[in-house]
């Protein structure tokens, strides 16, 4: 243990602490820009390239800063003297100077860190100016904008991209005023490896990556008469949209969410959970008949991986083009919906699929980029994917205040869904929900405990769990973030030698509930756990909880499908995967 003194506290912390974790214990406030510690998922920025955490060391001639410098033991520090503040002010007027002054119009106005900085020593002029301000080609892909000109390179993005998500899609490059954080050879981002996970977006502290907002198009159809416009919510979305209205993180608003899109305008208000249930009916279908094969003797792709996350599913056709037989073919839940709302329900209605409009809230960026994949008949089965960031934002616009709301249900018949689709928003979810299936059409006994407590983790890293299906054990693996998925797909690659049956892959640490849409967390991951909670907690609450006992999709597939994985229910619900080329 090292023993130091900051503004007059005495503070013992381990060797190897920083000044900055040393303040943290005793509640001495030290402003960052460009760092971000969250231990949980083994990211640290620390670049020390934004200097506003600067502190002065008794002995030290210049100023150093807080979130590198190692305590040495007897140290004396000042974080709060003149000399200090009026460097971080500089420094702050020194940035500001370089950056764009459209905060009125900047998609992450209030939610700024600079704006905050700027605001908290009170900058109203700034006394520096230089001969011209950077100027970057605005990036604009379906699901993720950079806008590089706000950019002020504190370099979290490229530590998530490359050290948590190891997709690699981002890098510094030059120096100076030309300084910034660049695609490879500053290609646009839907030639890149990019998978639109969004966890960019989550951390970068400015406006320099927002998402694709399509809220817009949204009202523009609410507003046409010849149109009917559906809607469906994915299940992490009722978990953290109450934040956005001053809701405790975990807060459960499923209720107060309905009525607000019916009062929004939506024609039909249903639930992304309806489709969860039915990718389990089509998923739980493909692993029981692979494994039933390799039972068998038959030589069969195994271990089944879930298609249910479009982050992931770009991850593996850029990086992992060898291994695209594994996927299950089973599109995701959204995709699902939308074809169904498009040909079963809209035939219900008499309507033409081109008459309705489909829109999704998602808590995932990379959903936007998914919705324009599928098409019939040059029609998108998804038409518009908002984020729980852009419906919060569209609930305040038309003067509404969730908290005040009355609880409402989904309409019929796609509203209806078990407890095992709400679980789908937290790393383990999907497969602990196809379990629930696949466990009694194996063994044609009723599953009593459908809580599969050996795949639950509140980690986010690697999990293998053993879990018994009658006679046979399955081997289950499940991964939280995209960096901890290509650990498991090396192993595949080297032989599949923890003999896997199946595997989950959830791009975001943690799953949907910390997707690249959801609310701002800044970092803390209690929001996230707390989330998580929440969805436990529907599950509980719910009187069907597996997704073969849900009476809609069994009508559903006595109507129209006949049954999983029919042929046209392969046309509907499937999809084919195509190697990528990216740089």
């Amino acid at each position: 243990m090292i023993n130091i003194t900051i503004d007059g506290k005495k503070v013992q912390v381990p060797a190897g602490s920083t000044i900055l974790q040393a303040a943290q214990t005793v509640g001495i406030h030290i402003p960052t820009l460009c760092h971000l510690d969250l231990h949980d998922i083994k990211m640290v920025n620390q670049t020390a390239s934004c200097r506003i955490c600067v502190v002065e060391v008794e002995g030290r001639r210049n100023l150093a800063p807080a979130c590198a410098t190692p305590v040495a033991e007897g140290m004396v520090v000042h974080s709060n003297t003149l000399k200090v503040m009026e460097a971080r002010r500089t420094v702050l007027e020194l940035m500001l100077s370089d950056h764009p002054k459209d905060c009125l119009t900047c998609a992450k106005s209030g939610e700024c860190e600079l704006q905050d900085l700027a605001e908290l020593f009170n900058i109203r002029n700034i006394r520096v100016s230089g001969t011209s301000m950077s100027t970057y080609k605005k990036d604009i892909s379906p699901s993720i904008i950079r806008d590089m000109d706000k950019c002020i390179m504190c370099r979290r993005c490229e530590t998530m991209c490359n050290q948590v998500q190891t997709v690699g899609a981002l890098s510094a490059v030059n120096r100076g005023f030309d300084a910034v954080v660049a695609t490879s050879f500053e290609a646009p981002l839907n030639e890149t490896v990019c998978t639109y996970c969004g966890q960019c977006v989550q951390v970068c502290p400015v406006g320099a990556l927002t998402e694709h907002d399509s809220t817009w198009e949204v009202v523009e159809a609410l507003n046409d008469p010849d149109k009917i416009v559906v809607v469906q919510t994915a299940p992490a979305v009722r978990a953290a949209l109450g934040e956005e209205f001053g809701l405790e993180p975990g807060s459960l608003v499923t209720g107060q969410m309905a009525a607000a899109l019916r009062r929004l305008g939506f024609d039909y208000v249903f639930d992304t959970d309806f489709a969860a249930d039915l990718t389990i009916m089509e998923e739980a279908t493909e692993l029981v008949d692979r494994l039933t094969r390799h039972l068998n003797g038959e030589d069969v792709p195994l271990p089944l991986l879930t298609s249910c996350c479009p982050a992931w599913v770009n991850f593996i056709e850029s990086q992992y083009p060898e291994l695209l037989d594994i996927p299950s073919s089973a599109r995701s839940p959204q995709q699902m919906f939308g074809a169904i709302a498009k040909s079963y329900f809209a035939e219900k209605l008499g309507v033409r699929r081109d008459q309705m409009v489909v829109v999704s809230v998602m808590p995932c960026l990379a959903k936007k980029y998914e919705a324009t994949k599928f098409e019939d008949d040059n029609n998108q089965d998804v038409d518009y994917s908002i984020s729980t960031r852009e419906l919060a934002n569209l609930i305040k616009r038309m003067n509404m205040d969730l908290k005040e709301l009355p609880e409402e249900d989904f309409d019929d018949p796609l509203g209806e869904s078990s407890g095992a689709a709400v679980i789908f928003g937290k790393t383990g979810g999907v497969i602990e929900a196809a379990l629930r299936t696949a466990y009694e059409w194996v063994t044609g006994e009723t599953l009593e405990n459908v809580e599969f407590e050996d795949i639950r983790s509140t980690s986010y890293g690697l999990k293998v769990a053993h879990i018994k299906v009658g006679d046979l054990t399955l081997n289950i693996g499940i991964s939280s973030g995209l960096g901890n998925a290509r650990a498991l797909l090396e192993e595949i690659k080297a032989g599949n030698p923890n003999n896997l049956h199946a595997i989950e892959i959830m791009a975001c640490p943690g799953g949907c509930v910390n997707g690249g849409g959801q609310p701002y967390a800044h970092g803390d991951m209690k929001k996230i756990q707390a989330r998580q909670a929440a969805l436990y907690r529907e599950d509980c609450g719910k009187p069907i909880r597996k997704s073969h006992e849900n009476p809609s999709i069994k009508k559903l597939y006595e109507e129209y499908l006949v049954k999983p994985n029919s042929e046209k229910a392969h046309h509907l619900l499937h999809t084919q995967y195509t190697a990528k080329e990216r740089v």
